[in-house]
């Protein structure tokens, strides 16, 4: 192998080490998202008048 082929292989693995790690970190923050709102991944439905008093009487409670 010559040396600059090789000095073209390293570059190229470090460069995918650090993409590796950036997304790991957009992961790790999506994920921290996501668990910061319980059920975000379900679809949102309406909400009766019923269930907003109801959250309302919670929270001030």
């Amino acid at each position: 192998m010559y040396r600059s082929e090789l000095e073209i292989r390293v570059r190229h693995e470090e460069l995918r080490r650090a993409a590796d790690r950036q997304r790991l970190a957009r992961s790790a923050v999506a994920g921290r998202d996501t668990a910061a709102r319980p059920g975000g991944d379900e679809p949102e439905r309406p909400v009766r008048a019923r269930d907003r008093w109801a959250r309302i009487r919670r929270a001030t409670a």
